[in-house]
């Protein structure tokens, strides 16, 4: 057997390897869950899919939840691609969403909305963008090495966030912020509205378009703008970068900002959006999640809507299947923990061609 890296795939044949890798998982499968259960797979399968499709109303939190992991698998996009590996996803989400809940609680009713609805934005970025510049500043001067740097900033953001929860616990006591401008005077204010009928919590309209536009943005940031084009550069080889010139410690520093920024604004989106409320939950793992995410699209922010359709769909199904069958929590996530581990096993082949040698 002889493995060599491939010089190229095309496109088509890049993920018909995928398709056949999730085809082959679901025969997999198939044979785990009667084996284990005696459970009809089909039916199985179609359970998974009325968790994540059954009703408007969880195709809207589906869908809402695919656009959340988008949004923090794009802010991961820029640094990734400069071979930064940043894995504090969950801790700039965490800052940003506590920038928000401050806003939220402090400062409801006693501004205009619009004005409102900016210094939460403003903040929840500028939290993500120093809590993604600290890394980002400590690599450019001491080279020191981002995965663990990164990782320890997500535990100093859960305490901070612990910190924030005792001081704002609503109601004294609950040891919990609770549903943050839920009644009142203020009730609502500083969340997000539907986008195709009145209230809230229906639709998340405006979070899709947020996300998509972020994605067009992204994309369009590290293709065709020279802060990308010097991001791809850095990625490939500092020594080449400056050698063109390139001043690579302060492309680290302000792509770290970016992509903590980014992340920062996802926990915007999280707060305002999606629970009112900051806890140590908030990012949910969702951080670390992204890192696949970001990973499987090669750093393309709309490809990443896809591969990110795929992961909620599999974590609602999940969910989904433990519900109807009584099955404990541990038997649904083989099941998608099967799907997933072929798709990244995919990823190798797309990347290498294995040959039979043949002896004469």
């Amino acid at each position: 057997m002889h493995i060599s890296k491939r010089d190229g795939i095309s496109t088509g044949k890049a993920w018909g390897i995928r398709a056949i890798a999730i085809l082959l998982a679901l025969i997999v499968d198939a044979v785990i869950i009667f084996a284990i259960v005696k459970l009809n797979p089909l039916k199985v399968y179609g359970s998974m899919a009325d968790g994540a499709f059954g009703t408007g109303k969880r195709i809207w939190v589906t869908i809402r939840d695919c656009m959340i992991l988008t949004c923090i698998a794009i802010g991961l996009a820029p640094a990734f691609k400069m071979r930064f590996w940043n894995v504090g996803a969950e801790g700039q989400m965490l800052v940003g969403g506590i920038a928000t809940a401050f806003w939220m609680i402090k400062f409801a009713g006693k501004m205009p909305t619009l004005l409102l609805f900016l210094c939460m934005i403003v903040s929840a970025i500028v939290a993500g963008g120093i809590w993604g510049v600290v890394p980002g500043f400590f690599k450019a001067k001491w080279n020191t090495n981002e995965t663990l740097f990164t990782l320890m900033m997500n535990y100093i953001a859960i305490q901070l966030t612990s910190f924030c929860v005792a001081m704002w616990e609503n109601p004294p006591g609950s040891n919990s912020v609770g549903t943050i401008n839920n009644g009142g005077t203020v009730k609502n204010v500083g969340w997000i509205p539907n986008l195709f009928t009145k209230g809230y919590n229906k639709d998340y309209a405006w979070t899709v378009l947020i996300v998509l536009v972020l994605a067009a943005l992204m994309y369009v940031y590290l293709r065709y703008t020279k802060h990308g084009y010097e991001v791809a550069v850095v990625g490939d080889s500092e020594n080449t970068a400056r050698y063109a010139g390139i001043r690579v410690n302060h492309t680290y520093v302000r792509t770290m900002a970016l992509s903590g920024a980014v992340c920062g604004f996802a926990g915007f989106l999280a707060v305002s959006a999606v629970s009112h409320t900051i806890s140590t939950k908030t990012a949910g793992g969702r951080g670390f999640t992204a890192i696949i995410v970001a990973w499987l699209a090669k750093m393309n922010p709309f490809v990443m809507i896809l591969i990110s359709a795929l992961l909620t769909f599999l974590d609602k199904g999940a969910v989904q299947i433990a519900s109807d069958y009584g099955l404990n929590e541990y038997v649904s996530q083989i099941i998608s923990g099967i799907i997933l581990f072929f798709i990244l096993g995919s990823e190798f082949f797309i990347n290498y061609q294995v040959k039979l040698r043949t002896h004469k």
